[in-house]
């Protein structure tokens, strides 16, 4: 494998720059004794899988990619809900800064110990985490600086080059076959600090290779060989069996607002205007009479107090006239009885990667003969729709006959057909994981979602991307203009990141 080194972004990191001095020993004398230089890896993965598990949920992520892939329903005060384009300074740098993290457990705390029992897996397991960021970081932008990041304070790159989603691509599924490789039960590992799997080596193995199923549909559009290749090798290694396996950290419901769930900490904390659903997903949910509608949504207050509750979201991207006019009491929150309820004696766990995830994506993969016969896709796509409905808050385990009789079949259905079905369950599942959502709603264009009629930035089109962080533009000029050129419309919403192709 390539050696080289990678972490956080130092252009953000405003303390990396470096200063002259006339002094002589200038670091001794003014590094405190007692000053912390070298955090333990634990503590660093620990605060990386809740930052970056939480950050897919939380207000930030909901009134922006949530309302474009129309979960949420923002009002005035959230203009890139309507479409009116902005830098993405504070995701740009979130990811940036869970990379250096995991960067710092490379290149300090476990550094030299990549054959050491005491370090292989716990790198190993740092290393498929940090692949699991990057694929998110570049699913949001396209390309992005990569090969010539650096996380080691000592080595700052203040202006790394770009490097391209397929070059990305092709060196994560490279670096995740390595990882998955050092994986060894006998080694130490993290314990209790991992919130996903406590350190099993054999958990991490099925995850790195949901995760390589991911990464393998992601480019079924962008390079099919690629892809099938990735995927049927996947598809061929340990994967999660049942819900058991699922990625996921705890919430805590009486605990301060930064350790609740964040669409609870949205309710507790955020804009009154930022917490009903959006008229797509409540419809869609509604129409289907899906049995996990009422624990998604509240009845409108309107409806209850009349005595006839009834479910209702609210357009999204409404232009100023249309929000005037909106009565919030005539639509729907999210639940006030699990998403918004701060009493659950079990609170709702911040989901990564679920069984349901690796089931649509078996799913997917079966109907084009990747790794499994076209007949196998509809008992895939049954068994998401099941794991999907076990989880909570829903925790149904038997799904209603008549939504199976509505649901369940694939019989008379073309493959595209199918594929919509696949899409549309998988997008009610992902409900409060914005980032994944919005990456597979671009990729297959399912489920069919009509844009908002606010005009915005981009003629009425929902955003096919994130905007570069206005920092690049000022501290990276020259990498950061040769990157926009190689986008169809620029540093804008309406470039497409190069996987996304149908």
């Amino acid at each position: 494998m390539k050696t080289r080194t990678r972490s956080i972004y130092a252009a953000l990191l405003l303390g990396s720059l470096s200063l002259s001095s006339c002094t002589k020993n200038f670091n001794d004398l003014n590094t405190p004794p007692t000053s912390v230089t070298n955090i333990d890896a634990a503590i660093l993965l620990s605060k990386v899988q809740k930052d970056a598990a939480f950050a897919e949920g939380t207000e930030t992520a909901n009134i922006q990619v949530g309302s474009w892939v129309q979960y949420w329903a923002g009002g005035l005060v959230a203009p890139t809900s309507r479409y009116i384009q902005q830098p993405d300074n504070k995701m740009w740098e979130a990811h940036y800064t869970l990379l250096r993290n995991l960067g710092q457990i490379r290149n300090q705390a476990l550094k030299g110990k990549e054959d050491d029992p005491a370090g292989r897996t716990k790198l190993a397991i740092a290393r498929i985490m940090e692949i699991h960021v990057w694929q998110r970081l570049t699913d949001l932008f396209g390309d992005v600086p990569f090969s010539q990041t650096t996380e080691d304070a000592a080595d700052v790159n203040n202006k790394p080059v770009y490097d391209s989603q397929e070059a990305i691509y092709k060196q994560l599924i490279a670096d995740l076959d390595a990882a998955i490789a050092k994986l060894n039960s006998s080694d130490a590992s993290y314990g209790n600090a991992d919130f996903f799997y406590k350190g099993n080596a054999d958990s991490w193995k099925k995850f790195g290779n949901a995760l390589k199923l991911r990464i393998g549909m992601r480019l079924r559009y962008a390079s099919p060989q690629l892809a099938e290749k990735t995927v049927r090798e996947a598809m061929g290694g340990p994967l999660f069996t049942d819900n058991k396996d699922n990625a996921a950290v705890p919430t805590f419901n009486d605990a301060q607002t930064t350790n609740a769930h964040p669409i609870l900490a949205q309710f507790i904390s955020g804009s009154p205007d930022l917490r009903y659903l959006a008229s797509a997903f409540v419809s869609t949910l509604n129409d289907k009479k899906d049995p996990r509608l009422p624990f998604i949504a509240a009845p409108t207050v309107n409806s209850k107090n009349s005595g006839t509750p009834i479910y209702r979201g609210i357009g999204v991207a409404l232009t100023d006239a249309l929000l005037a006019g909106i009565i919030k009491d005539d639509y729907s929150t999210a639940a006030t009885t699990t998403w918004f309820n701060r009493t659950l004696a079990t609170p709702i766990p911040c989901y990564v990667f679920t069984y349901a995830d690796v089931c649509f994506f078996k799913a997917e993969a079966a109907l084009i003969g990747w790794g499994a016969a076209p007949a196998d896709a509809e008992k895939f796509y049954q068994d998401g729709i099941k794991a999907a409905m076990a989880l909570q808050p829903y925790n149904i385990t038997t799904v209603p006959q008549a939504y199976i009789d509505a649901e369940f079949s694939f019989a008379g259905l073309t493959t595209e057909q199918k594929l919509e079905k696949i899409m549309t369950q998988k997008w009610i599942q992902l409900f409060g994981r914005d980032y994944e959502a919005y990456a597979e709603w671009r990729r297959t264009g399912y489920p069919a979602l009509t844009p908002g009629p606010n005009q915005g930035s981009t003629n009425g089109t929902i955003p096919r991307r994130a905007v570069y962080s206005s920092l690049e533009a000022l501290l990276n000029t020259t990498n950061y203009q040769q990157a926009v050129k190689g986008l169809s419309k620029g540093d804008s919403y309406l470039s497409k990141v190069w996987w996304d192709k149908k």
